[in-house]
C-alpha cells in the first residue's frame, strides 16, 4: 500500500493490499483538516481541499445542469466516495450525479457505475489524475459524461460516449464560452466566472 499527498510520501514495502482492505484502511484513516483522500489503482492518494473560489465554479454547475438531469436523478457537489471495484479506485468526485436509488443504503460506498455525470475540478495536486486516469475509470464504468474543468489552464473539456476504447468524444472550450454538454443532460453549460480572481481576499 502506499499513501501519497502531492507526491508519494510512503512507499509500500508490505506486501499489496486488496481493494477491499484498502477501503477499510480508507474508513479509518485520519485525514488532515483541508484534505481529501481518494484509492487510485492500489494507492491511497491524499489531495488538499478546493480554493475558495471554486466552490462559486461548483454551484454554478450544479445550478445550470440541474434542469437538465435524467428523470429520478440528482446532483451535488457534497463529498461521497464512489467505488469502481474493477478499476480498484475509489473517487470523491467534485460533482456528480446519479439516480436517487444509489443512496438508498446504509454504507459509506456508492456505486460508481450509477453515476450519469461527474465533473472534476483540477488543482495542481490532482490534475494529471482527473486528465488522464480518471478518464479511464469513468469511461471503463460507463459514466455517460465527464466534465473536466482545467482550473489551471482555465479551460472546460467534456468527455462523452463511453466505449471498449474509452471515451469516444471529447470536446474543449476555454472559460468565458459556452460548452455543450451531450445527452442525457443535452444543454449548453456557460463557463463565464470560472476563471480565478484577480486577487485574493484582502490584498
Amino acid at each position: 500500500m502506499t499513501l501519497m499527498a502531492e507526491r508519494p510520501v510512503m512507499s509500500g514495502t508490505e506486501p499489496r493490499s486488496s481493494f477491499e482492505e484498502l477501503l477499510d484502511l480508507l474508513d479509518e484513516l485520519r485525514v488532515p483538516d483541508g484534505y481529501k483522500a481518494e484509492i487510485t489503482r492500489g494507492s491511497i492518494v491524499v489531495s488538499p481541499w478546493s480554493k475558495a473560489y471554486y466552490y462559486d465554479v461548483l454551484e454554478s454547475v450544479c445550478d445550470q445542469l440541474r434542469p437538465y438531469l435524467p428523470a429520478e436523478h440528482r446532483i451535488s457537489g457534497n463529498p461521497f466516495l464512489f467505488v469502481f471495484p474493477g478499476s480498484e479506485c475509489a473517487y470523491g468526485p467534485d460533482i456528480h450525479a446519479a439516480h436517487r436509488s444509489v443512496s438508498r443504503h446504509t454504507s459509506n460506498r456508492l456505486d460508481g457505475e450509477a453515476l450519469s455525470f461527474v465533473a472534476e475540478l483540477t488543482s495542481p495536486s490532482t490534475r494529471e489524475d482527473d486528465l488522464t486516469g480518471k478518464v479511464e475509470v469513468y469511461a471503463k464504468a460507463d459514466v455517460p459524461i465527464y466534465l473536466v474543468l482545467d482550473m489551471q489552464k482555465e479551460q472546460a473539456i467534456v468527455y462523452s460516449s463511453p466505449g471498449a476504447n474509452g471515451y469516444e468524444a471529447r470536446f474543449s472550450k476555454p472559460f468565458g464560452e459556452k460548452l455543450c454538454i451531450p445527452d442525457p443532460f443535452g444543454c449548453a453549460l456557460d463557463t463565464t466566472g470560472f476563471q480565478a480572481p484577480d486577487h485574493e481576499e484582502g490584498d
